[in-house]
């Protein structure tokens, strides 16, 4: 019998999405159920008498009676969040669908409605497991955006109601790496960060952020008969550019800056398309020195600084970084 070579794998994706349209579908529904299930809470609550004696005891009656026949997803703890699901999104056909409920239960622990927003937007424009949600969740990324935009630029971005335009729009500071799996307290040669990187390479590019695609690793640049490696190169179809990353160890110099300029203008010069937008180059280092960096190059320039970090930031963390770049600001409208 005679067919055509693509039938199987034709059917294989019909089937494959059929049955991924069904899971969602099926997780969906329980999203719907856990919500309606929360407004009911709150609905009994709002009616009871004595409201904040009565709801202290109606989620453990509650609990008791629906465990021994619904299983432990109806614990007392789990109908807490259900009610707080309802609280929190009071809108049932605001719900998205894109998301299940270990996404949501995450979000739950959001103290602003901005950024639950954010990873909202982030998680259906990217369509983050609910794993890579939680792991941006801890790497504080809302937070490190806030550095370099304002907040109404970084939801319109997530919402996709606006594209990222420049480069330090869609660059953090720091990036963090934990998922290497590389102790902080270690000393690493830049070999070893970049070899863990290409292992992690779909971590480090969620890390990176959105459009991003891999393009090499080590790339060779023959110039007048030296040859000169470039540590990795990706093109960020967002903004239609190559972006070059170089890895320093140690504090950044003047050298090490004037390195990747060398690397830009070769990108811009000989691989950049005449539609494309001018290479974007990050120097990604344990530690930088904004004055050198400043000084080092030209205003508006495509080179970027930014630190890595081995492991998640703390909340105190990222909040003096915020501090430190609000009084930097402040400086420069000084001058």
């Amino acid at each position: 019998m005679e067919a055509s070579k693509s039938i199987i794998g034709d059917i294989q994706s019909i089937i494959s999405t059929a049955r991924e349209s069904a899971v969602r579908s099926v997780d969906f529904e329980r999203v719907r159920m856990y919500w309606y299930i929360g407004r009911r809470i709150f609905e009994e609550e709002q009616d009871g008498q004595e409201r904040a004696i009565y709801g202290e005891r109606l989620i453990p009656y509650l609990s008791e009676k629906l465990m021994p026949q619904f299983g432990t997803a109806f614990s007392a703890r789990n109908l807490n969040h259900f009610r707080q699901f309802y609280r929190s999104f009071p809108i049932v056909n605001a719900l998205r669908t894109q998301l299940t409920w270990t996404h949501y239960r995450s979000l739950l622990s959001m103290e602003t409605a901005e950024k639950r927003d954010f990873y909202i937007g982030e998680t259906v424009k990217n369509n983050w497991t609910s794993r890579q949600m939680e792991r941006q969740i801890n790497s504080q990324l809302y937070e490190r955006l806030l550095l370099s935009m304002d907040q109404d630029r970084v939801l319109s971005v997530a919402r996709n109601e606006k594209q990222s335009e420049a480069p330090q729009e869609i660059i953090k500071d720091p990036m963090v790496l934990e998922f290497l799996g590389l102790k902080q307290e270690a000393a690493y040669f830049e070999r070893d960060i970049e070899s863990a990187l290409i292992t992690h390479l779909q971590e480090f590019m969620l890390e990176l952020g959105n459009g991003y695609s891999f393009v090499a690793r080590q790339k060779r640049i023959h110039l007048d008969g030296d040859d000169f490696f470039i540590d990795l190169v990706f093109y960020n179809r967002l903004l239609q550019c190559f972006v070059i990353v170089e890895l320093k160890t140690h504090k950044i110099t003047h050298q090490d800056i004037g390195q990747l300029q060398m690397y830009v203008n070769y990108f811009d010069r000989v691989e950049k398309l005449a539609h494309e937008t001018p290479t974007v180059g990050i120097l990604l280092c344990l530690e930088k020195n904004d004055t050198v960096v400043k000084f080092s190059l030209p205003e508006n320039s495509n080179i970027f600084a930014t630190r890595y970090q081995l492991y998640l930031p703390t909340a105190d963390q990222l909040l003096t970084e915020v501090q430190k770049e609000l009084k930097k600001q402040q400086r420069l409208n000084d001058q």
